[in-house]
């Protein structure tokens, strides 16, 4: 049992500074009153097949429910592990950004050339049912923890989809998941550039997105388009090595945390590695570190960002291992851009709005939409930008 005291005290010290309590009892008081809940549950509780470990799991998830903060959560053992693996870039699954948008929830993105990709689930789908049991009010890691599975077997997603009367369902086989952060790099023009940088969570994204771009300055270029629409975010770290190729030794994002206090996070580059003229294409489904690059393109006037409102999804989580090889995964700050725009459940506007036309969203619609990146509206938007600057 001591294990299990010994979790619940690091587990309350992690949790609490976080929460604001009120009247006359002491912090100290209610970390006992838990462990004394504690003793008596196991000591009385009618039932003897409920474990600490059960217990004490348990507890945690209580406490940061009452957060009401969907990105502070309780990572099991398991997950933790499987988070763990993820930023390696090699994960079972079937290749989706998850999050909440209007309390629901929501595909950010499918990675490119996965299974969900593959089946056609889309940006801004809602998920409304795991395996016929409802997603409502679940937590994200609760539908992480659901949806990921071993290698060839089926989960069945209840999908919601805008435009779409009435919610419906995919299956999708879980495969081995393998990230590539550079879905596309090419010469459209003889000066211009096309970079589809998909995600920020490998932890090659940097060099991959800097050898992408040496190899189209080889090539010519001198005016460059970085497409992060659909890009789910990922790491810090990655936002910050990434924009300093574009904006060198300068602020990429604050931090503000519950004092009010900002802290400027650096790119740490000595100089940047692409100084010519600059697009970032954004949507409803770039969030997290892409958002963070974007406002800080944005910020110090180093490019233009076109598309659409990006999702607003710009919160700072801190892991903390315990004991038992499980983790909290704690919301302790907010980013802002270097101006000192709120990010989170806001987004960022583009400087150039640039929607999707109704006729093309039709015949993808109809299956019979032939991609060709030329034709993309939005990069077409891009190039006119870059022709004239």
């Amino acid at each position: 049992m001591g294990k299990f005291r010994q979790l619940i005290f690091t587990t309350l010290v992690a949790c609490l500074f976080s929460v604001a309590f009120s009247g006359q009892i002491s912090t100290t008081n209610w970390k006992l009153q838990i462990l004394k809940v504690f003793d008596i549950i196991e000591n009385n509780y009618v039932e003897d097949d409920i474990t600490n470990e059960q217990l004490v799991h348990k507890a945690i998830e209580g406490m940061l429910e009452s957060l009401d903060d969907p990105y502070t959560r309780f990572l099991k053992p398991k997950n933790y592990s499987d988070m763990k693996m993820n930023l390696q870039g090699n994960f079972y699954g079937i290749g989706i950004h998850i999050g909440m948008k209007d309390d629901k929830l929501t595909v950010i993105s499918p990675i490119d050339g996965t299974p969900a990709d593959k089946v056609g689930l889309v940006a801004l789908d809602t998920i409304v049912s795991i395996n016929s049991e409802s997603a409502e009010g679940i937590s994200l890691e609760e539908a992480v923890t659901k949806i990921r599975g071993e290698r060839g077997t089926k989960v069945a997603l209840g999908i919601q989809r805008k435009g779409v009367t009435d919610s419906f369902i995919i299956e999708i086989v879980r495969d081995s998941i393998k990230i590539k952060s550079i879905r596309d790099d090419q010469m459209i023009t003889d000066k211009i550039g096309y970079i589809r940088l998909s995600t920020f969570e490998s932890k090659e994204t940097f060099n991959e997105l800097r050898d992408a771009i040496k190899k189209l300055q080889k090539e010519g270029m001198e005016k460059l388009i970085v497409d992060v629409r659909f890009n789910g975010g990922g790491l810090l770290q990655n936002a910050l090595d990434i924009a300093g190729l574009f904006i060198g030794n300068d602020v990429v994002v604050y931090t503000v945390g519950r004092d009010g206090e900002k802290h400027a996070l650096m790119s740490g580059a000595n100089n940047s590695l692409f100084d010519g003229p600059l697009v970032v294409l954004v949507n409803g489904s770039s969030a997290s570190a892409s958002e963070i690059l974007a406002g800080a393109i944005r910020d110090h006037d180093r490019g233009a960002l076109i598309g659409t409102q990006t999702f607003g999804k710009a919160s700072v989580q801190h892991v903390v291992p315990l004991i038992d090889d499980s983790a909290l995964l704690l919301t302790i700050a907010k980013y802002l851009t270097p101006k000192g725009d709120n990010i989170h459940h806001v987004g960022i506007t583009p400087d150039i709005v640039s929607k999707i036309p109704s006729a093309d969203i039709e015949l993808m619609k109809s299956g019979k939409y032939v991609y060709v990146l030329t034709k993309d509206s939005q990069v077409r938007e891009a190039l006119r930008y870059l022709e004239s600057n």
